[in-house]
């Protein structure tokens, strides 16, 4: 193989590993306890069996609930891409089925003290996931706190997860209140659809939705989606229990056939022209910052 056709090869392969932008889907809740984690993992699991390379950010520094239901222990974390010089591969650890997935461990509470320079540094690396990624689903912590807030409103599409008890539809409520008293809010660009978990059926899980709906369209600048419901279905414990996803434990379970009408959901409708990448939702999360350099 002589030089120029070598030279031809190369640039052949650099045109087509034309990185195309992910889609970054925030999965977050009201209060803790409504199975937030839980939806991020099954919904990453089923993207994967559609073809999608997934990546989960456990962005719920308190608890790092992911890597213990997965059963993996990661040997880095956020912290160490931050503050040890480490690339975005070195962090992703491998779980289930082919599921990449980010500790946030410490770093994710460091974020808000970091300078400009840090930040631009960070969001480029946190740029490269384009590469290993169609999909990156964002797991918040719960409630509401300014992190919280800052992921939400950088996201394009954030998945609530709420539940039938009271405390779950006024937290979640009052999560949607504090968003919409956000100056940097807007609707048309950060659409939050609604997930009905542990209901008994369709029908509770639009019932569900219609109640808290009503109140959202009535006093707060929302507009809030439905987008599926997930049954209450004693797979789900053991599973947990077993610190396995029910979608692996028990694929044809009532619960995992509900999350797989959820990623198709989820598809339908959706164009890849839609999808804004990994830069500008990670610039978005650091856009005061970015600005202001403080």
């Amino acid at each position: 193989m002589d030089q120029a056709e070598t030279l031809r090869n190369i640039i052949k392969l650099q045109n087509q590993r034309t990185v195309t932008n992910a889609r970054v889907i925030t999965v977050t809740s009201g209060k803790g306890g409504v199975g937030k984690s839980n939806t991020s993992i099954n919904l990453a699991l089923q993207f994967q069996k559609m073809g999608k390379k997934v990546i989960i950010l456990d962005a719920d520094f308190g608890l790092a609930n992911v890597e213990v239901m997965f059963g993996v222990i990661p040997k880095y974390n956020m912290g160490d891409l931050i503050f040890n010089g480490m690339d975005i591969k070195d962090i992703i650890t491998e779980g289930p089925e082919g599921v990449g997935f980010i500790s946030g461990g410490s770093g994710i509470a460091k974020l808000v003290n970091l300078d400009k320079d840090q930040v631009k540094n960070l969001v480029g690396k946190l740029s490269q996931l384009e590469e290993f990624a169609d999909v990156i689903i964002i797991d918040t912590g719960a409630g509401i706190s300014p992190a919280v807030m800052e992921f939400i409103l950088a996201s394009p599409e954030t998945v609530l997860v709420t539940t039938p008890e009271p405390t779950s539809i006024t937290d979640s409520y009052a999560l949607l209140k504090a968003l919409s008293m956000t100056d940097s809010y807007d609707s048309y660009v950060n659409k939050v659809k609604m997930l009905a978990n542990r209901v008994s059926n369709e029908k509770e899980g639009r019932n569900l939705y219609e109640k808290l709906n009503s109140v959202v369209t009535k006093f707060l600048n929302i507009k809030m989606e439905y987008l599926g419901h997930v049954v209450y279905d004693d797979n789900m414990t053991k599973a947990v229990m077993s610190q396995k996803p029910v979608t692996i434990m028990y694929p044809h379970s009532p619960a995992s056939r509900c999350y797989e009408n959820i990623v198709s959901t989820l598809e339908t409708g959706h164009a890849v022209s839609q999808n804004a990448g990994v830069r500008s939702f990670f610039r978005n999360v650091f856009s005061r910052k970015m600005k202001n350099g403080d």
